[in-house]
């Protein structure tokens, strides 16, 4: 099985708390808001890196930012998408902002011989735990149900 790992940066607000997640570029998910936002996360061999450190390189890769050295919550691990996701929450900068991703290049449309380029987050903001409920995709929401049960314990 394909392993992925990514980062879950928070910070606390007034109206409580907020994740920094990514909105999925292409033209798949051009159009869309509800379930196009991901935590941004990447694939990594489980024999040549932790996952923390694959974590940390793909969202500095697909933002173009870097964390810093907050606070680390490990968030665990989920079957989604075919892979087996590792994702940490880590307390952000709350100046924390996309700059830009990297890109990568796909056959579109299918099975047309054309292959594009684009970025492979096309944005990223901060969200309240309710609106990254309703834009994450579904597989990854019980994420944000460990994140708000780990503050609450913390």
């Amino acid at each position: 099985m394909r392993t992925s790992a990514g980062l879950l940066p928070f910070r606390r607000t007034a109206d409580g708390v907020e994740v920094f997640v990514g909105h999925m570029g292409g033209p798949f998910w051009a159009r869309k808001d509800e379930g196009a936002w991901s935590i941004i996360k990447g694939l990594y061999s489980a024999d040549e890196e932790d996952p923390l450190t694959a974590a940390r390189r793909e969202f500095t890769e697909e933002t173009g930012a870097e964390v810093g050295d907050g606070e680390v919550i490990p968030l665990g691990e989920l079957r989604a998408s075919g892979k087996l996701i590792t994702v940490y929450a880590v307390v952000a900068d709350p100046s924390l902002a996309f700059v830009g991703s990297n890109t990568v290049t796909m056959e579109w449309p299918p099975r047309s011989g054309r292959t594009i380029e684009f970025p492979e987050l096309d944005r990223a903001k901060w969200l309240t735990l309710d609106e990254a409920r309703r834009l994450l995709v579904k597989g990854q929401r019980p994420f944000l149900d460990r994140l708000q049960k780990a503050l609450e314990a913390h």
